[in-house]
């Protein structure tokens, strides 16, 4: 078996990782890298580890974009076989990847205007709307706990990750043909952090050889998931004091309705003034739709609210906004209230044009409520960086900045060093990717301390043999 580290190795994003295994290849996810624009587009146009053509087959681990944002594009460069996912990640990638097609038709359109006046050759997207279904046509659905042989010896499983809706960790059973010896093979995916609003907790997988393992976290600790109602409700409290508006930066999926979920508590129970809520976000709009259609996912608590026909994603008050007129309506808007707006690294979208409007009031409040990427836009805010661009132009940063790294959707350091303690199996080899190098690297040390098996990081391009 061979294993090469394609993509997210010493970074947090691109995830792609190939697995050879009995004259098969096997792509573990294909997304996009998100950085500088320039440094994305060419990293994401080509396949520098692989021709596209050779690959067998595709497991997906979940549908964020920087997991399965690249599959519109492999297929369309020669790829043919099965992308094999669970049935929430299909439905969300045909919302996601139609949206990610938009998202970079509008930004080469803006770019090309650009080079047109300096005589450029003019650029065209990754993949449009049509590749991105053509692309969903390649999806085969398998349920959570449910044994499918992808290759010859190859066995696949999906249990849950407890990261998004549908989120997975793939095992992987091999008869090596090889050596003849019997593996199991876990790729993580992302991790979920357990106790989440709405979704399981990852299951603990059993006997596991060999370990694909994220790291995003390494060295970090978030607040107490018990803490989060009492920190939002104190940072909303404050931020409607001071009469302003309150621009929350969220990824569209399961962030979005992890945070209207907590919102329809706090206003239930009395604990925050109520305001208008607004989401400015079609992604986000269409996705909790798409939640309500997976009550397999759900929590315990949130199953049985479901099935008392009481709605965890909508109260009185919010409004979900698709048209761009009722955004730059919203824009224009002087009223009190709190936006939730995609996306959450501040990189594209709706909340470019509220950070735009807003982030020089010293009245309004900008909630962070994920991870962002070094260099995004959300990444130089949350940083305390003075001034920045957005679309073009500078701003000053006068808007409060809160981070609530409590609502993230991956486990902190210590909850990642308790999912690998709760996997069981020899786990005799240990590759840490999707994280930055010195993340990675501190959650290396911590696995070292507690572990007898070979640990070692993932280099981008490396081939290693098992």
């Amino acid at each position: 078996m061979k294993l090469t580290f394609c993509g997210a190795a010493g970074t947090t994003t691109g995830s792609q990782h190939l697995l050879e295994v009995n004259g098969n290849r096997i792509l573990l996810d294909c997304g996009l890298y998100q950085g500088r624009r320039n440094d994305a587009f060419e990293i994401n146009k080509n396949f520098p580890h692989f021709d596209p053509a050779s690959i067998d087959t595709v497991v997906l681990s979940h549908a964020h974009i920087d997991h399965s944002g690249n599959l519109p594009n492999l297929t369309r460069s020669g790829f043919e076989g099965n992308i094999y996912a669970t049935f929430a990640t299909r439905d969300l990638c045909q919302i996601m990847l139609a949206d990610s097609a938009r998202i970079q038709m509008y930004d080469v359109s803006w770019l090309n205007k650009k080079r047109k006046k300096n005589e450029e050759v003019p650029l065209e997207p990754l993949y449009n709307e049509m590749d991105a279904e053509r692309c969903l046509r390649q999806f085969v659905n398998v349920g959570y706990d449910r044994p499918m042989l992808i290759a010859p010896g190859v066995t696949l499983r999906f249990i849950d990750a407890g990261h998004i809706l549908g989120s997975a960790q793939v095992i992987l059973d091999v008869e090596d043909q090889d050596d003849g010896k019997s593996k199991r093979f876990l790729f993580s995916g992302d991790v979920g952090r357990g106790g989440n609003d709405i979704l399981r907790d990852p299951v603990a997988a059993k006997g596991v050889d060999f370990v694909l393992m994220e790291s995003t976290y390494g060295g970090r600790k978030h607040e107490l998931g018990t803490e989060v109602d009492d920190k939002i409700a104190e940072v909303l409290r404050r931020a409607l004091e001071r009469k302003g508006k309150v621009i929350i930066p969220s990824f569209a999926v399961e962030r979005t309705q992890q945070v209207l979920y907590v919102l329809h508590q706090l206003f239930e129970d009395g604990r925050i003034p109520r305001v208008p809520v607004y989401v400015d976000s079609p992604l986000a709009v269409n996705a909790t739709e798409v939640f309500r259609l997976h009550p397999e996912c759900f929590n315990h608590e949130i199953y049985n609210f479901l099935f008392e026909k009481r709605d965890p994603f909508g109260f009185e008050g919010l409004t979900l906004v698709r048209s761009v007129e009722k955004s730059k309506a919203l824009n224009a808007s002087q009223e009190q209230a709190i936006i939730i707006s995609a996306s959450g690294m501040c990189e594209a979208g709706r909340i470019l044009h509220h950070l735009k409007n807003e982030i020089d009031n010293p009245n309004n409040t900008i909630l962070f409520v994920g991870y962002c990427a070094q260099q995004t836009l959300g990444w130089k805010i949350r940083e305390g960086q003075k001034k920045v661009r957005i679309l073009g132009g500078e701003y000053h940063v006068r808007a409060k900045v809160e981070i609530m790294d409590s609502f993230s959707g991956h486990a902190d350091h210590s909850e990642l060093l308790e999912y690998f303690k709760a996997m069981t199996g020899a786990k005799s080899k240990t590759w840490l990717v999707h994280g930055e190098a010195e993340r990675s690297a501190i959650f290396k040390e911590a696995l070292d301390a507690v572990h007898d098996g070979e640990v070692s990081l993932g280099e981008l391009g490396e081939t290693v043999e098992f």
